[in-house]
């Protein structure tokens, strides 16, 4: 099997990890009531996806 012949440091490594980070998640508007829904995702606010109403929300007093 193949060995390193010598150690990477920590700067060279973490010079080639500069390109891993998270990255935020894409919004858009619920087209039911407006809010900011992440996309593929059902509106917590009102329960719609893609114009229909997918789960039934109570309303809060």
């Amino acid at each position: 099997m193949a060995h390193p012949k010598s150690k990477i440091s920590k700067q060279r490594r973490d010079k080639r990890r500069t390109h891993y980070k998270a990255s935020l998640p894409t919004l858009s508007t619920c087209s039911n009531c407006g809010s900011a829904v992440e996309y593929h995702r059902v509106c917590p606010e009102c329960g719609y996806y893609r114009g229909k109403q997918a789960i039934a929300k109570t309303a809060e007093a």
